[in-house]
């Protein structure tokens, strides 16, 4: 029976199905399955072919794409970025590498608190345009599902600013948005005396967030002079309460115990964890908690010290990577960057590079059964690659290898550039 189809790509050199009834912990993230001379088809911009070039001959479809032999992936998800915010932090660039302290550029109208306050100036429309752009860059990049927080209002007001371009981003921009309520992110300069209070504010706000739909997952910042494990705890208790799902910036700096408390309350994901004790490890293992590992901000802000990827695998950990895309501490939309941060810095192998990069990172964000994956009946979100094997992409790094990215079934990208 012939079968009618609106796109096939034929002639991959090699296609990487990742297919996975489930996130891919430990030993299991070495599996990865190869499809030489593959095909695949999509109908209504859904998956409904994946196999061999040889098996389409009962295929015709409406469009066909010869892959002269290149790779073929699902499009990358990044499963934690700051795409939202205002204004830029270019300048202080120069103070870093001087040695001049955070602090000292936090004195100076610098860090977290100068995008606050480009934030809480920008209008909905600006924060919208602003990223929108970095949305369509990353997009560029072979990224086609992304989660985005908030975090740099530090007030309702704007954190809800935030929150509501991100819903317009999801209902408008190609890319799949998963949004994440960060109103904890740091301590404003107005309640240092007080952040207990300031949870409260932040607390008060979700029943909006939810009536509204505007966030899925709630997210703090546990870490030295920002959140204690114990402030920490009793706010994601109470956001658990209100039904989100939770996500925690967790044990970056200082291994406070944050990896712990992230396994013990049963978060999605703990993410960061360059600090992440050895008993940290252990219980993320036995939780299922995703490790989301951000070796770009490491490699940004200069840091000799990684998280111990090597140690959460082997401890049968599910791992996943990001770009921690924000203006301060890692400014990339490149996700291949970090597959190579991740290759030569955390050590991890190709085969556990891209599993962290497509089905863990779908699940480090609620999103395991549509994204990260080319299989009958899913989303068709694809990067066809200009590399000729998948050990080629983390391997040449500096460089942009997407020759064409479709999502939900039509090409939405092609040689880094955005198609209307």
């Amino acid at each position: 029976m012939i079968q009618q189809v609106d796109l096939l790509l034929t002639n991959i050199g090699q296609l990487l199905p990742m297919t996975s009834t489930g996130p891919r912990a430990g030993k299991a993230m070495q599996e990865l399955t190869i499809i030489e001379d593959g095909a695949v088809g999509i109908k209504d911009g859904t998956v409904v072919f994946v196999g061999t070039s040889d098996a389409v001959t009962d295929i015709r479809a409406d469009k066909v794409i010869d892959c002269e032999g290149k790779l073929v992936t699902p499009g990358l998800v990044d499963p934690h970025t700051h795409v939202v915010f205002g204004g830029s932090r270019e300048h202080e660039m120069a103070l870093k590498q001087q040695g001049v302290p955070y602090l000292e550029i936090l004195k100076q109208g610098g860090g977290i608190l100068s995008t606050v306050e480009a934030t809480r100036k920008a209008t909905e429309e600006e924060l919208y345009k602003k990223a929108s752009f970095y949305l369509d860059r990353m997009m560029t990049f072979g990224t086609t599902t992304v989660e985005v927080k908030s975090g740099y209002g530090l007030d309702a007001k704007t954190e809800m600013k935030q929150l509501k371009v991100a819903k317009q981003l999801q209902q408008h921009h190609k890319m799949d948005l998963v949004s994440t309520f960060l109103g904890a992110h740091a301590i404003p300069t107005s309640h240092k005396e007080n952040p207990e209070q300031f949870l409260d504010e932040m607390l008060a706000m979700l029943d909006d967030i939810k009536e509204e739909e505007l966030a899925e997952f709630v997210d703090i910042f546990t870490e030295t002079g920002v959140f204690t494990v114990e402030q920490s705890r009793a706010y994601l208790q109470k956001a658990k309460e209100k039904g989100f799902q939770l996500k925690i910036h967790a044990d970056e700096i200082d291994p406070l115990g944050g990896t712990e408390m992230a396994a013990s309350l049963g978060a999605t994901s703990a993410d960061h964890l360059v600090g992440a004790s050895d008993e940290g490890i252990k219980k993320l293992a036995e939780s299922g908690t995703i490790a989301v590992l951000l070796p770009g901000t490491t490699f940004y802000l200069g840091k000799h010290t990684f998280a111990r990827a090597r140690e959460m695998i082997e401890q049968g950990v599910t791992v996943s990577l990001a770009t921690d895309f924000n203006p301060g501490s890692s400014p990339t939309e490149n996700l291949q960057l970090i597959m190579t941060i991740a290759a030569l810095q955390l050590k991890m192998s190709p085969e556990e590079i891209w599993n962290a990069v497509t089905v863990n990172a779908a699940h480090a964000i609620g999103r395991g059964d549509e994204a990260g994956q080319l299989a009958v009946g899913r989303k068709a979100d694809v990067v066809i690659w200009d590399a000729p094997n998948y050990l080629y992409i983390p391997y040449h790094y500096g460089v942009n290898h997407v020759n064409t990215v479709i999502k939900n079934g039509k090409i939405v990208a092609e040689r880094m550039r955005i198609i209307d």
